[in-house]
C-alpha cells in the first residue's frame, strides 16, 4: 500500500523518537510534526545532540523499520491519558490544560514508544523507507516557541519515499549552499552586513547597488507604460497616522519610534500604505479619474527578531515596489486580473515561469477590522475574478491581511524551492477610515476601494531569489558589468580603454582590468565574480580590431569585430518590455 508522504514522515518522526528513547532512557519528548521535505522532533535531555549523534540514531531507526513494527491506536479517556504520559511533563501540561475531558484521545503506540497523536500513520514499519531519510541537524527551540519556556533540543530530518528523492533533494540543498545570496554577494562583491552596527540592513556596493537600481529601473519602465503614477511619502511619521490605519495595534512592536522634544511620538515608515492614502485625499476625485494607479518604491524599517535574519531573504530595512490602486466596486474584477497578469510577465521576464496563487482569507486575530459584511464582499470579488476568469488558486484559510483579503503569488526557483513574492489585497476597511471619497456620476461622494499590490514585493528578498536561482549567473540587462575587458600586456591597455569608451557610448557599463596580474588569473578571478563577458585583447585583436570574448557558463571563445560587438551589446542591455 502507498501512502502520502506526510504520513509516510509522520510515522518517522515517531520511529525517530522511538531510536532516540532507546538510546537515551531519560529523554523526555514535546513533539514532532511532518514538515516541508522531512519532520522534526523536540527533546529534553541531558545529553546534548552533536553531529557525532546522528549515524547512530539513523542505525537505530533502520533497525526499528526492520523489526516490522506495527503503528497501533488507541482511545483513552483524559485520566488515563494523565496515567500513560504521569512521566513526561510536556504532555502532561498539554493535558492539563486539555479542555474537551468528555472526549477521548487518540495516542499511538510503535515498540516501546508512545505519543499522543491523531493519525494518521501507516500500518507497519515494513512500509517506511529504510534509505529515505537523513538527519540534517540539531537546534535549539523554545518549548511552544516562547522564549520564557525551556530551550529543548530540535532535531531536523530530510525525509522522502526514496532514496532516489532524498538524494535529488540533497544534492539541491549542496547546491543552494553554493549559490547563497551571501556567499555571491561576497564573491561578486555586491555587498554586506554590519550585526554590530545594523543589524538587518544592506550595505550595497557599487555593483549590488546597480543591480538594486536597475531592478527599480525596470519596475518603474514598466510602471510607466501601464499609466502608474510614481509618489514619495515621508520616511519619519506621527504614530497617530499608525494608530488611524490599525497598523500599530497589529505591528507596534515591529516599529521602529520615538519620541520628539514636543513630546510627539513618531514612527519609521513600516510600510507605505497610510502615506499613499494622503495623497490620494488631496484634491477632489471624480469617477472619470478612476482607476488611479499610485506607486512608491518606499523604503521600510521593521524590527525583525536577530534570529530571523537572513542575508538578503530577511531583512530589517528594505525597499517595497509597492502601489495602491484606487477603482469603483465596478471597476474591481478588472483591475485585480490586470494586475495578476502584469505580475505574472514581469516574473517571466525573469526567467520564473512557474506561478500559483492562493487567496488568503480573514484571519481569526483581534486585530481584524472590518465587519463580516465588508469581508464577505471583498472575499467573494475576490473569489469570483479569479473564477470568472479561469484562474487556478488554492485557498489559505486566515491568511489574509488584518484589513482584507489578498492573493498572494508564488513563483519556483530553478532549484525547485517556491517563494512568495507579488500580492495583491483588496481594502475596503482602511479607505473608510482615512474618509476618502470621490464624486460618482450622480454627483454625490462615494468610497473607492483601494488594491494594495507589490510585484518583486521586497527589492532586497527578490534580488536574492534571483542571485541565488541563476547562481549569480544574471541576464546582461541586469548584470552590474556585462563586459570587462583585460588586455593581455601593457601594450594593449590604450585598446583595452578604446574598447570601454565605444560600450560606454552605447550604455554598456564596462571597465577594463588593468592590474598587473596574468591574464589567465584575472580570468580565474572575472569568472567568480560572475562576470558575464570578458573581452580579451592581445596583439592580434589589436590589431584587427576585434575582441575574443569568453561568456560565462559557456565552454571555448570566439572572436568577432569591435564594431559588431558594440552594436550586440547596445541590443542586449535593454530593458525588456
Amino acid at each position: 500500500m502507498s501512502y502520502p508522504i506526510e504520513t509516510i514522515r509522520h510515522s518517522l518522526a515517531h520511529v525517530m523518537a522511538a531510536a532516540v528513547q532507546k538510546l537515551y532512557p531519560d529523554v523526555k519528548f514535546a513533539g514532532g510534526p511532518a514538515i516541508e521535505n522531512g519532520f522534526y522532533y523536540d527533546f529534553d535531555t541531558e545529553h546534548r545532540f552533536s553531529e557525532a549523534d546522528f549515524e547512530q540514531i539513523e542505525k537505530e531507526m533502520r533497525a526499528l523499520i526492520k523489526s516490522d513494527g506495527r503503528f497501533e491506536q488507541r482511545f483513552v479517556s483524559l485520566d488515563e491519558a494523565k496515567k500513560i504520559f504521569a512521566a513526561q511533563p510536556y504532555k502532561t501540561e498539554w493535558l492539563n490544560e486539555y479542555d474537551a475531558a468528555g472526549e477521548d484521545l487518540s495516542v499511538y503506540t510503535f515498540r516501546d514508544f508512545t505519543d499522543l497523536c491523531r493519525g494518521p500513520h501507516v500500518a507497519s514499519s515494513k512500509d517506511l523507507p529504510r534509505d529515505g531519510f537523513k538527519i540534517r541537524t540539531v537546534a535549539g527551540a523554545y518549548w511552544r516557541g516562547d522564549a520564557k519556556n525551556k530551550m529543548l533540543q530540535r532535531i531536523y530530518v530530510d525525509a522522502f519515499a526514496t532514496k532516489q528523492e532524498l538524494d535529488d533533494y540533497q544534492k539541491m540543498v549542496e547546491l543552494a549552499a553554493q549559490r547563497d545570496n551571501r556567499k555571491l554577494g561576497k564573491d561578486m562583491d555586491l555587498f554586506h552586513f554590519e550585526p554590530e552596527y545594523a543589524p538587518g540592513a544592506v550595505f550595497w556596493h557599487d555593483k549590488g547597488y546597480r543591480i538594486y537600481r536597475k531592478l527599480i529601473e525596470y519596475i518603474r519602465m514598466r510602471q510607466e507604460v501601464a499609466g502608474y503614477q510614481e509618489i514619495s511619502t515621508p520616511s519619519v511619521m506621527d504614530r497617530c497616522l499608525w494608530e488611524r490605519s490599525g497598523h500599530w495595534a497589529k505591528y507596534g512592536a515591529h516599529n521602529y519610534s520615538g519620541t520628539t522634544q514636543d513630546g510627539k511620538v513618531f514612527c519609521v515608515k513600516p510600510m507605505s500604505c497610510p502615506g499613499g492614502m494622503l495623497v490620494f485625499g488631496q484634491g477632489i476625485k471624480s469617477y472619470k479619474d478612476l482607476p488611479i494607479y499610485l506607486a512608491e518604491f518606499g523604503k521600510v524599517n521593521r524590527y525583525e527578531a536577530a534570529g530571523a535574519l537572513s542575508g538578503l531573504m530577511r531583512v530589517r530595512e528594505f525597499t517595497q515596489d509597492d502601489a495602491h490602486i484606487f477603482c469603483t466596486e465596478e471597476q474591481l474584477e478588472d483591475e485585480v486580473v490586470k494586475i495578476l497578469r502584469f505580475i505574472k510577465d514581469i516574473y517571466g521576464k525573469f526567467g520564473f515561469e512557474k506561478i500559483s496563487m492562493k487567496l488568503a482569507t480573514r484571519p481569526n486575530s483581534e486585530f481584524r477590522i472590518g465587519s463580516d459584511e465588508v469581508w464577505d464582499r471583498a472575499e467573494g470579488a475576490l473569489k469570483h475574478a479569479l473564477d470568472a476568469n479561469g484562474i487556478e488558486y488554492e485557498i489559505a484559510e486566515g491568511d489574509a491581511a488584518f484589513y482584507g483579503p489578498k492573493i498572494d503569488n508564488y513563483l519556483r526557483d530553478s532549484m525547485g524551492r517556491v517563494w512568495q513574492c507579488g500580492t495583491v489585497q483588496l481594502d475596503m476597511n482602511l479607505p473608510e477610515r482615512f474618509d476618502l471619497s470621490y464624486v460618482g456620476e450622480d454627483g454625490e461622494k462615494h468610497r473607492p476601494i483601494m488594491l494594495h499590490r507589490a510585484m518583486l514585493g521586497s527589492i532586497e528578498r527578490f534580488m536574492g531569489i534571483l542571485l541565488e536561482s541563476t547562481g549569480g549567473n544574471l541576464p546582461l540587462w541586469l548584470s552590474p558589468e556585462p563586459v570587462v575587458v583585460t588586455p593581455i600586456s601593457e601594450k594593449q591597455r590604450d585598446y583595452a580603454q578604446e574598447i570601454v569608451s565605444a560600450l560606454r557610448g552605447v550604455g554598456v557599463y564596462t571597465r577594463a582590468d588593468l592590474r598587473d596580474e596574468k591574464v589567465n588569473y584575472k580570468i580565474r578571478e572575472l569568472s567568480l565574480a560572475k562576470t558575464p563577458i570578458i573581452a580579451v585583447v592581445g596583439d592580434k585583436e589589436m590589431a584587427d580590431k576585434t575582441v575574443t570574448l569568453r561568456r560565462l557558463g559557456v565552454d571555448g571563445q570566439e572572436t568577432i569585430a569591435l564594431s559588431e560587438f558594440v552594436s550586440q551589446m547596445a541590443d542586449a542591455i535593454k530593458l525588456p518590455k
